[in-house]
């Protein structure tokens, strides 16, 4: 009855999505029993915030990026920023 309760840590990113789209179909069916469904309920709770963590995580690391002396910094602020605002003006006053 439990078997759902602790998703398995070395499971993939599509693995845990493939358990979770397949607890929410369950549920969705309303084809168990109360108890299973907390239980069903609990674990695709504790699914979804792995999930989230693993795309925060992939986010931040693809929000990085070198700069020349190999140190990461911050890829939404370039260290030369007016160059982009510039051409934005010229094109609208060129339009």
């Amino acid at each position: 009855m439990s078997k759902m309760t602790e998703p398995k840590t070395n499971e993939t990113f599509e693995q845990k999505m493939e358990k979770l789209e397949t607890i929410v179909n369950q549920l969705e069916q309303g084809n168990v029993s109360l108890e299973d469904s907390m239980d069903k309920f609990k674990t695709g709770i504790k699914l979804s915030e792995e999930l989230q963590s693993t795309l925060t995580n992939a986010e931040h690391t693809m929000a990085k990026m070198m700069d020349k002396d190999g140190n990461e910094k911050p890829f939404e602020n370039p260290s030369d920023g007016s160059d982009d605002n510039n051409e934005d003006d010229n094109n609208g006053q060129q339009a």
